[in-house]
């Protein structure tokens, strides 16, 4: 089938790309012109492992990228919506993108006159598909939904660093359409796939997104605050979790304590959810404590740092790892964003290190010192501070002698080191 993707960043790129690996012709449509040359010439936007591949392999065949909507609806039979919905001030989601590109879509459709399907992939609350992306195709397109067009919402459930393997061997794919007609076509899109498609309204589909997102930012949480009181009893909460992971209903993934989590989904995901409940009069106790116990947690490094070796003014503090997670550059909503501004805010000079993330950690804080090695950034430093959870810094050891103190506190269990003053966050 011919499809068009509307929105280049994560989920747009590897939709496209993992779309065109299936056999699908696929055009990308960005309003970033840079973006979309990279694209025709085979080069990733952003870093993801495998995207590389797939985009040199059909750059210029397969897939194409282009600024011009109205060409690409016109050449299309279905379009994913996959632009950013970021979160407002009030932590409730910011639809103002995907107000414009369904706009541009429904402006491209006015001129079209084969049926077309716009399915949203974007991250958006329930009622949004039908309440909000709906009306506006119709009214920029001065057609009628279910007989001019079709619409849908098919949720993405990707990984960072993992999303092409994730998209090609999914868990579950979820197609909420307004109709049998834009749900089949939509499914077909998939027919390849060795997972059945769960078909469901729009609503629904929106909803199982958030909650899945939801439980698992809960689980991460639940860990965390199990893992402070553990600390506190002097108990191993790591061995604490691996017994409890091993409950069939439970499973032991996110159950490891640390720092919290990041990133572009759960932080935003959740905080969605609760302005949704709130918009419809409901009080999400529990999704408000998963916050409130994220925005703590990387907060406790400091404490520990201060017990360790008092007052932080002046004092060299290195932190390796900036991105939020392994395996990726994305520094959206890392932990090591708050801990770098309490640090700078109580006096400290602070030294960085990440093997993929420095760059775009310079433009949040452009003043602090970066490194291209761990040993250099560790170099005279006080103490230091493990916020990212790379294979590589399971490997230091020697490393830390450049250190002047040997103080290392470690956000995700990853060091092995000996010689050093070591102490986790929960353990």
């Amino acid at each position: 089938m011919k499809i068009s993707v509307i929105g280049s960043g994560y989920v747009g790129s590897v939709t496209a790309a993992c779309f065109a690996e299936v056999g699908h012709e696929v055009v990308c449509v960005d309003i970033d012109k840079k973006k979309m040359e990279q694209i025709n010439a085979g080069i990733p936007p952003i870093y993801e492992e495998g995207l590389g591949e797939l985009l040199r392999k059909y750059a210029g065949k397969r897939l194409i990228a282009t600024n011009d909507y109205e060409s690409a609806i016109r050449e299309t039979d279905i379009s994913f919506i996959c632009v950013g919905t970021p979160s407002a001030e009030d932590g409730s989601i910011d639809l103002s993108i995907v107000r414009a590109a369904t706009a541009s879509i429904g402006a491209a459709l006015a001129k079209k006159e084969r049926y077309h399907v716009v399915v949203v992939k974007s991250t958006v609350v329930p009622e949004t598909t039908e309440k909000f992306v709906l009306p506006v195709l119709e009214e920029t397109s001065g057609k009628i939904a279910g007989k001019d067009f079709g619409v849908a919402m098919n949720p993405e459930f990707l990984r960072e660093g993992k999303a092409v393997y994730d998209f090609m061997h999914p868990d579950k794919i979820v197609i909420g359409a307004i109709d049998q007609k834009s749900g089949d076509l939509v499914s077909e899109l998939y027919r390849t796939f060795e997972c059945k498609v769960t078909r469901s309204n729009p609503s629904t589909a929106e909803m199982i997104k958030y909650a899945n997102n939801s439980l698992l930012a809960t689980k991460i949480s639940f860990a965390n605050e199990i893992g402070n009181i553990c600390k506190k009893l002097g108990v191993d909460t790591y061995e604490v979790m691996e017994a409890v992971g091993k409950d069939s209903r439970i499973s032991p993934k996110f159950l490891n304590s640390g720092a919290g989590f990041g990133g572009s989904c759960f932080p935003k995901d959740v905080k969605a959810l609760i302005g949704k409940a709130k918009e419809i009069g409901y009080s999400p106790i529990l999704l408000e404590s998963v916050i409130g116990v994220n925005e703590k947690q990387p907060l406790l490094m400091i404490e520990i740092l201060q017990r360790k070796i008092g007052d932080l003014k002046g004092k060299k503090i290195t932190l390796l790892g900036l991105a939020f997670k392994n395996e990726t550059d994305d520094i959206r909503e890392s932990r090591s964003i708050p801990v770098i501004a309490e640090l700078l805010r109580l006096g400290a000079k602070v030294s960085a290190y990440d093997p993929m993330a420095t760059a775009n950690m310079k433009r949040i804080f452009p003043t602090i010192e970066y490194s291209g090695k761990a040993k250099d950034a560790l170099e005279s430093a006080d103490a230091c501070l493990v916020m990212t959870e790379w294979d590589e810094f399971k490997q230091l050891e020697s490393e830390f002698a450049a250190m002047k103190g040997k103080v290392v506190i470690d956000g995700r269990r990853v060091i092995k080191a000996k010689s050093i003053d070591y102490e986790g966050l929960c353990w």
